[in-house]
């Protein structure tokens, strides 16, 4: 059996001049190919948790391992290991550099000190994939915060990391941008990226997510499918609210709700809520 791809083994974090540790005794593992989501309440660790996983910090105790080798601070490792784990953050005005869009994207390619060839191929792929070739030499200070966001993720890939993980992406995205988002994002899991997005957006982490995290005073205090762990919702996490497709399958019927299988998606509620009108009512 292989290892996981990522694992943290009582990982301990605490910022300079405070007393209180961000995460302590924080142990959890990923393994390949999953779509993960990252819940927790403001301050519970998450960012944190992805400036130690993409080795931006250093932890204070415990060990990270990347497929069972342990992360070691030297210069060539890290180099190494910041090349398999990319990371977008939250605001993408702190990851954009340059100053047009193909200039931010091949940022990145360039310090790869890759062949120009390489580095041009590999841009205007890229570019392609984000749909961003009509926008390759827009100033980034004319872009929208979706198409920003969309910069900042497409750097990011550029540079193929086997890990993606992705800092609270549908913050303050219209409807038609968040609908992008998750285009791109299946598009990039296709292609055999692990991604994990940390997010206070139950909605988005129920239909999406495959594997869930919690995160509670800077410990994982859950890890298991996402199926599994919203049946147990109410009991697991319920600080953090409910979905709203969850919200209204309790409030099903009993019997409608037997021997089905958790909705995931508006139609699939729709279909249950359907056949269960077409069958007489039953005491339950």
């Amino acid at each position: 059996m292989s290892p996981p791809l990522l694992e943290f083994r009582q990982v301990g974090f605490r910022y300079p001049n405070t007393t209180t540790p961000v995460l302590q005794d924080c142990s959890f593992t990923l393994e390949a190919g999953q779509k993960i989501a990252l819940l927790g309440l403001n301050g519970s660790g998450k960012s944190t948790l992805f400036y130690l996983a993409a080795a931006l910090y250093r932890r204070d105790r415990g060990e990270i391992y990347w497929q069972g080798q342990r992360l070691i601070y030297q210069p060539d490792k890290l180099r190494q290991w910041r090349q398999r784990i990319g990371l977008a953050f939250q605001d993408p005005e702190q990851q954009l550099v340059a100053a047009t869009v193909a200039e931010d994207i091949s940022y990145g390619l360039c310090n790869l000190d890759l062949p120009t060839a390489e580095i041009e191929a590999r841009l205007y792929q890229t570019l392609q994939d984000f749909d961003l070739l009509h926008l390759a030499d827009r100033p980034l200070h004319h872009l929208s915060l979706g198409q920003k966001r969309r910069v900042a993720l497409a750097g990011v890939m550029a540079l193929a990391p086997t890990l993606l993980l992705l800092d609270e992406p549908t913050t303050y995205l219209d409807y038609q941008q968040r609908q992008q988002l998750v285009q791109t994002l299946e598009n990039i899991h296709r292609r055999g990226t692990t991604i994990v997005i940390a997010t206070h957006d139950l909605d988005f982490a129920y239909g999406w997510a495959d594997w869930i995290m919690v995160l509670v005073n800077g410990q994982v205090t859950v890890s298991d499918r996402a199926s599994h762990v919203f049946e147990q919702w109410p009991t697991l996490a319920p600080e953090l609210g409910t979905p709203t497709l969850l919200r209204l399958w309790q409030q099903l019927p009993p019997s409608w709700r037997r021997n089905q299988t958790l909705p995931r998606t508006a139609t699939a509620l729709a279909q249950i809520w359907q056949k269960g009108l077409q069958v007489p009512p039953t005491l339950d």
